[in-house]
């Protein structure tokens, strides 16, 4: 015999929005006030406040970022003093914040620290599972120098070094960390788009044109040559109005996936969409080797990519997704044991043109009306 029961449960599908950290940034470096503590900051925020009226390093290039930022920046930054190093900030910022670049201003002078910042964000993934670029700052030009020794000294800085989350970024104008910063976290573009975007705009607020000992004003000779080496930089175009950007060049090695920013940013976004699926379905066994279970959860690992890769059509022009449509076969699940799944996806970045030739003939053929 039996009494009868009801019970009603609701059920977790796992389809709700997951925050969105990409554009998110945490600005660490020297200031005179505040120092120790995370301060949340948007279009609206008094610097002067926050960061302290004298200029600094951080001020400074936290400025710049708001102007390139667009109305919608926001970031957190961590004023720092003698007895607190950038290391000691991340470990405190990275317990109450998630943010997708770190912005550390106090230049740097060796392949050790710029090393040193890719071990920290390796470790950060290893640790929380947290994906993050760190864009530093290098030295600008000295006033003893010229500018074939200054580039001389900034190859130094990262010849041979291999570090694909950080993105070296010499500080010419005195702000060129700042203004990449907010150029990268306007959520005017997408983060499959290039910072040498022209349709972007130019450049805001970028400081005053350096010289060398010589009164040299920096040649474009001199931008081509660190971009060569792998650092990022501003560019112009002869008879075309405006400061742009060049390539965000990464510390990766020559042939590998991720010599630029934008590469590793949608590639990011989309590990952070999939790792929150596959938090979901640990030891749930929906998830299977059945093959209608296998059809289901390669459905739901390919939406993310799906989500990336819309497009808008508006004005009788296309606006493009992050990312190609993904295709059958993107998505493989391999079963290594009974416990045990490994999803293998496969995204595509769009093709983006940034050397575009025009070839001209003239056509000196009779004209047939005649």
């Amino acid at each position: 015999m039996a009494l009868g029961k009801v019970s009603v449960n609701n059920l977790n599908l796992g389809q709700g929005a997951v925050t969105e950290i990409e554009r998110y940034f945490l600005f660490i470096g020297p200031a005179p006030k505040n120092v120790g503590k995370l301060l949340p900051l948007d279009t609206q925020s008094d610097l002067d406040v926050q960061l302290g009226v004298p200029a600094s390093d951080l001020k400074t290039q936290v400025q710049a970022a708001r102007l390139n930022g667009g109305d919608r920046w926001a970031g957190v930054a961590a004023p720092i003093a003698d007895d607190i190093t950038w290391q000691d900030a991340l470990e405190h910022a990275t317990r109450s914040y998630s943010v997708e670049g770190v912005v550390i201003t106090s230049p740097v002078t060796t392949a050790a620290e710029l090393s040193a910042m890719h071990d920290a964000a390796i470790e950060l993934s290893n640790r929380l599972g947290r994906r993050v670029f760190i864009a530093a700052a290098t030295p600008g030009i000295a006033p003893e120098q010229n500018w074939s020794a200054y580039v001389t000294e900034q190859k130094a800085i990262v010849d041979g070094l291999a570090a694909p989350r950080v993105m070296p970024v010499p500080q010419l104008h005195g702000n060129n960390l700042g203004v990449l910063a907010g150029r990268l976290a306007n959520a005017a573009v997408s983060v499959a788009d290039s910072p040498m975007r022209v349709a972007t705009g130019a450049v805001l607020g970028l400081g005053s044109e350096p010289i060398d000992q010589e009164g040299v004003p920096l040649p474009s000779a001199v931008l081509s040559q660190l971009d060569a080496a792998r650092f990022s930089v501003p560019q112009s175009y002869p008879d075309y109005p405006g400061v742009f950007w060049g390539d965000g060049n990464m510390l990766d090695a020559p042939g590998s996936d991720f010599q630029v920013i934008e590469n590793l940013r949608v590639v990011d976004k989309a590990a952070r969409r999939v790792r929150i699926l596959l938090i979901q379905r640990v030891a749930d066994r929906r998830l299977n080797s059945s093959p209608n279970s296998m059809a289901t959860a390669t459905t739901a690992l390919m939406a993310p990519l799906r989500q990336m890769a819309k497009t808008v059509n508006f004005a009788g022009q296309q606006f493009p997704g992050e990312i190609e449509p993904p295709k059958d076969g993107d998505v493989v699940l391999v079963w290594k044991s009974k416990t045990a799944v490994e999803a293998y996806l496969k995204l595509r970045p769009l093709n983006c043109p940034k050397d575009l030739t025009a070839n001209i003939a003239l056509d000196l053929s009779p004209d047939d009306s005649e």
